[in-house]
């Protein structure tokens, strides 16, 4: 049997104490393999986010253990989780986060000084399309193109796991698509792991592997022996 990528488990992450103690998750358990494109789905306040997080080393466990590449991330000391962000994490969020007195360029630039070996910025822009906005401002581009510039800056760190927080809820409908598109091909490009936390359930069908979470706990966590390309689906 291969061994887990990633690995919850029985994960719970609590707020508060005593009556007023809430279980953002509750004893959360599931496995990821390597090179996967998975799409986590969850209505608003399902716990999606919070698993994201975690994952991503920003936020500790309640209780349970969670696991990336062998090694328990939930064991880290701060200063160990700084260094597990930094190397092996790359993160896409739904608003966009570049800084607005950069150039494309510039904010793709200062993600790929942080690490050990990254992908030169200039490459990582013609990655994704963006070679000839290098010199614009974040201001200049469009919400479609600024996400992109926001892939580049995670694609350059060359991180293990890409972690996307709903990358497509600020954009329109092509350009949602033309998004996701983007973030397929890299994977099967380049072979990272590819995590997405969305509540747009349209679009599981291109996933590899798709786990749906509810109230705190994992509904389900299939995999998908049918993969749609993103072209063929409509929502």
């Amino acid at each position: 049997m291969t061994e887990s990528y990633i690995a919850f488990r029985d994960v719970v992450k609590s707020y508060g104490e005593g009556d007023a103690q809430i279980n953002a998750l509750a004893g959360v358990s599931f496995e990821i393999q390597k090179g996967e494109f998975c799409i986590l789905l969850g209505s608003s306040g399902a716990g999606k986010t919070t698993l994201l997080n975690m994952l991503g080393g920003m936020d500790t466990v309640t209780s349970g253990k969670i696991e990336f590449d062998g090694r328990d991330i939930s064991a880290l000391n701060k200063r160990e989780l700084v260094e597990y962000r930094r190397y092996d994490v790359g993160f896409v969020f739904q608003f966009y986060n570049l800084i607005p007195n950069l150039t494309a360029l510039e904010n793709v630039e200062i993600a790929a000084q942080l690490c050990k070996d990254p992908i030169p910025a200039e490459k990582a822009l013609a990655m994704v399309g963006l070679a000839e906005r290098a010199d614009h401002f974040p201001a200049q581009l469009s919400g479609g193109e600024q996400q992109r510039v926001a892939i580049a800056r995670a694609l350059a760190k060359n991180p293990r796991l890409l972690l996307c927080d709903e990358p497509t809820g600020a954009l329109d409908y092509a350009t949602g698509k033309a998004v996701l598109k983007l973030l397929y091909d890299l994977s099967r490009e380049r072979g990272t792991t590819v995590v997405i936390i969305t509540h747009n359930q349209a679009i599981a069908p291109m996933a590899d592997r798709i786990i749906r979470i509810q109230s705190g706990k994992i509904q389900s966590n299939e995999i998908n022996t049918a993969v749609v390309p993103i072209d063929k689906i409509e929502w």
